[in-house]
Protein backbone atom coordinates (compact mmCIF):
# COMPACT_ATOMS: atom_id res chain seq x y z
CA UNK A 1 0.00 0.00 0.00
CA UNK A 2 1.42 3.05 -0.78
CA UNK A 3 1.18 6.46 0.98
CA UNK A 4 -0.31 9.06 -0.28
CA UNK A 5 1.01 12.72 -0.36
CA UNK A 6 -1.50 15.93 -0.61
CA UNK A 7 -1.78 17.75 -4.10
CA UNK A 8 0.49 21.28 -4.30
CA UNK A 9 3.55 23.09 -3.52
CA UNK A 10 6.03 21.80 -0.80
CA UNK A 11 8.90 23.46 0.49
CA UNK A 12 11.57 21.74 2.59
CA UNK A 13 12.11 22.17 6.04
CA UNK A 14 15.91 23.12 6.34
CA UNK A 15 16.36 22.51 10.05
CA UNK A 16 14.86 19.45 10.01
CA UNK A 17 16.43 18.40 6.82
CA UNK A 18 20.32 16.33 6.61
CA UNK A 19 22.36 15.65 3.35
CA UNK A 20 25.60 14.05 4.43
CA UNK A 21 28.55 12.31 2.46
CA UNK A 22 31.07 9.84 3.24
CA UNK A 23 34.03 8.60 1.54
CA UNK A 24 37.07 6.40 1.67
CA UNK A 25 40.10 7.93 2.06
CA UNK A 26 43.72 6.66 3.18
CA UNK A 27 43.63 4.01 1.01
CA UNK A 28 40.34 2.27 2.31
CA UNK A 29 41.36 2.78 6.32
CA UNK A 30 39.37 6.05 7.01
CA UNK A 31 35.95 6.92 6.10
CA UNK A 32 35.21 10.57 5.82
CA UNK A 33 32.37 11.86 7.14
CA UNK A 34 30.51 15.64 5.88
CA UNK A 35 27.51 17.46 6.47
CA UNK A 36 25.95 20.10 3.75
CA UNK A 37 24.76 22.45 6.77
CA UNK A 38 22.90 24.77 4.03
CA UNK A 39 20.14 23.14 2.20
CA UNK A 40 17.18 24.50 0.30
CA UNK A 41 14.57 23.21 -1.67
CA UNK A 42 10.77 23.19 -2.69
CA UNK A 43 8.36 20.41 -4.79
CA UNK A 44 5.43 20.06 -6.57
CA UNK A 45 2.67 17.04 -6.29
CA UNK A 46 0.70 16.37 -8.77
CA UNK A 47 -2.80 15.18 -9.29
CA UNK A 48 -1.78 11.24 -10.18
CA UNK A 49 0.81 10.97 -7.11
CA UNK A 50 3.66 12.10 -8.86
CA UNK A 51 6.39 15.05 -7.77
CA UNK A 52 8.80 17.14 -9.11
CA UNK A 53 11.15 19.96 -7.82
CA UNK A 54 14.55 20.83 -6.68
CA UNK A 55 17.21 20.44 -4.03
CA UNK A 56 19.89 22.84 -3.80
CA UNK A 57 23.06 22.26 -1.49
CA UNK A 58 25.58 25.55 -1.28
CA UNK A 59 28.70 23.66 -1.35
CA UNK A 60 30.84 25.71 0.81
CA UNK A 61 28.52 24.43 3.30
CA UNK A 62 30.20 20.84 3.36
CA UNK A 63 31.63 20.47 6.84
CA UNK A 64 34.25 17.85 7.83
CA UNK A 65 34.98 18.37 11.43
CA UNK A 66 38.27 19.38 10.16
CA UNK A 67 39.11 22.71 8.99
CA UNK A 68 42.15 22.18 6.86
CA UNK A 69 40.34 19.73 4.86
CA UNK A 70 37.11 21.40 4.05
CA UNK A 71 39.21 24.30 2.64
CA UNK A 72 40.46 21.89 0.43
CA UNK A 73 37.42 20.10 -0.96
CA UNK A 74 36.05 23.97 -1.38
CA UNK A 75 39.43 24.43 -3.63
CA UNK A 76 39.30 24.05 -7.46
CA UNK A 77 41.05 19.86 -6.72
CA UNK A 78 36.97 18.89 -5.07
CA UNK A 79 34.01 21.09 -5.73
CA UNK A 80 35.64 24.50 -6.68
CA UNK A 81 32.99 26.39 -4.71
CA UNK A 82 34.12 29.72 -5.87
CA UNK A 83 33.14 29.08 -9.54
CA UNK A 84 30.24 26.82 -8.62
CA UNK A 85 28.77 27.23 -5.61
CA UNK A 86 25.89 25.35 -5.70
CA UNK A 87 24.66 21.59 -5.81
CA UNK A 88 21.32 20.71 -7.24
CA UNK A 89 19.20 18.10 -7.81
CA UNK A 90 16.99 18.38 -10.37
CA UNK A 91 14.24 16.18 -9.67
CA UNK A 92 12.67 15.52 -13.27
CA UNK A 93 10.15 12.66 -11.99
CA UNK A 94 9.00 11.55 -8.33
CA UNK A 95 6.88 8.63 -8.60
CA UNK A 96 4.84 6.34 -5.93
CA UNK A 97 6.43 2.98 -5.73
CA UNK A 98 5.48 0.11 -3.69
CA UNK A 99 4.59 0.69 0.15
CA UNK A 100 7.06 3.91 1.25
CA UNK A 101 8.87 4.05 -1.49
CA UNK A 102 9.17 6.66 -4.43
CA UNK A 103 11.25 6.00 -7.35
CA UNK A 104 13.21 8.84 -8.04
CA UNK A 105 15.30 10.62 -11.19
CA UNK A 106 16.64 13.62 -12.57
CA UNK A 107 19.80 15.60 -13.11
CA UNK A 108 22.84 16.10 -10.14
CA UNK A 109 24.42 19.00 -11.22
CA UNK A 110 28.14 19.14 -9.46
CA UNK A 111 30.99 21.75 -10.45
CA UNK A 112 28.36 22.44 -13.51
CA UNK A 113 28.34 19.19 -14.70
CA UNK A 114 25.27 17.75 -15.12
CA UNK A 115 24.67 13.75 -14.51
CA UNK A 116 21.78 11.59 -14.72
CA UNK A 117 20.82 10.41 -11.75
CA UNK A 118 17.98 7.64 -9.85
CA UNK A 119 17.52 6.17 -6.87
CA UNK A 120 15.20 4.66 -4.28
CA UNK A 121 13.84 6.80 -1.67
CA UNK A 122 11.45 6.03 1.28
CA UNK A 123 8.63 7.76 2.68
CA UNK A 124 9.87 7.58 6.28
CA UNK A 125 7.01 9.89 7.97
CA UNK A 126 3.82 11.44 6.63
CA UNK A 127 1.19 13.67 8.40
CA UNK A 128 -1.15 16.41 7.36
CA UNK A 129 1.06 18.70 5.63
CA UNK A 130 4.52 16.94 5.68
CA UNK A 131 6.27 14.39 4.63
CA UNK A 132 9.65 12.88 5.26
CA UNK A 133 11.86 11.12 2.48
CA UNK A 134 15.14 9.02 3.41
CA UNK A 135 17.48 8.10 0.68
CA UNK A 136 21.13 6.88 0.05
CA UNK A 137 22.64 6.60 -3.42
CA UNK A 138 26.42 7.03 -4.52
CA UNK A 139 28.17 9.12 -6.65
CA UNK A 140 31.52 8.43 -9.03
CA UNK A 141 32.73 12.04 -8.12
CA UNK A 142 35.15 11.45 -11.26
CA UNK A 143 31.97 11.98 -13.25
CA UNK A 144 32.02 15.60 -12.00
CA UNK A 145 35.23 16.53 -12.60
CA UNK A 146 36.39 15.65 -9.25
CA UNK A 147 39.18 13.46 -10.20
CA UNK A 148 41.88 14.46 -7.83
CA UNK A 149 43.54 11.44 -5.60
CA UNK A 150 46.90 11.91 -4.48
CA UNK A 151 48.85 8.43 -4.23
CA UNK A 152 45.84 6.86 -4.76
CA UNK A 153 44.34 7.51 -1.36
CA UNK A 154 40.79 7.81 -2.16
CA UNK A 155 39.18 4.41 -3.57
CA UNK A 156 35.12 3.81 -4.44
CA UNK A 157 32.22 6.09 -4.51
CA UNK A 158 30.66 8.61 -2.52
CA UNK A 159 27.50 7.78 -0.74
CA UNK A 160 25.19 10.58 0.12
CA UNK A 161 22.58 10.16 2.38
CA UNK A 162 19.49 12.77 2.61
CA UNK A 163 16.52 13.19 5.05
CA UNK A 164 14.48 15.40 3.80
CA UNK A 165 11.49 16.65 5.46
CA UNK A 166 8.90 18.81 3.52
CA UNK A 167 5.76 21.05 4.42
CA UNK A 168 3.16 21.93 2.46
CA UNK A 169 3.27 25.43 1.30
CA UNK A 170 -0.08 27.25 2.26
CA UNK A 171 -1.84 29.57 -0.19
Amino acid sequence: MSVAVETGLWQLDAALSTVAVRHKTMWGMVTVNGTFTSVTGDGEVDADGTARGTLTLDAASLDTKHAKRDKHLRSADFFDVDRHPDITFAVRSAVPGAGDTVDVSGQLTVRGISRPQSFTARITGSEAGTVTLAAELTVDRAEFGMGWNQLGMMRGLATVTATLRFTRATA
